[in-house]
């Protein structure tokens, strides 16, 4: 059995074609709004929002009930806001971050 040097990491063949020093991958930094997961979706806004797929199939989400959102499982997948939606939530964050 061949031994391996104290420096190499375990599995390091496994991982060596992203280089020998790991990935060699940077930290990028985008100078962007905070994300916050504090401001609330009003009621009506939520029951109205709709997703679309690459295919153009269109969703809304399921599970909203009297204005609140019971579950998330309708939020899983690869969907894209629609145009009308994404305008909707910047209108809320927009005014949620005036605020602060």
């Amino acid at each position: 059995m061949p031994t391996t040097p104290l420096t190499t990491p375990p599995n390091h063949h496994d991982w060596s074609m992203l280089g020998a020093e790991g990935c060699g991958a940077d930290p990028v930094h985008v100078d962007a709004s905070p994300v916050h997961f504090d401001t609330p979706i009003p009621g009506d806004l939520l029951a109205q929002l709709t997703w679309h797929n690459r295919r153009g199939r269109t969703r809304q989400l399921k599970y909203v009930v009297d204005g609140r959102l019971e579950t998330s499982v309708s939020l899983q997948g690869f969907y894209r806001l629609t145009p009308a939606s994404a305008a909707g939530l910047a209108d809320v964050t927009a005014s949620a971050i005036s605020s602060r």
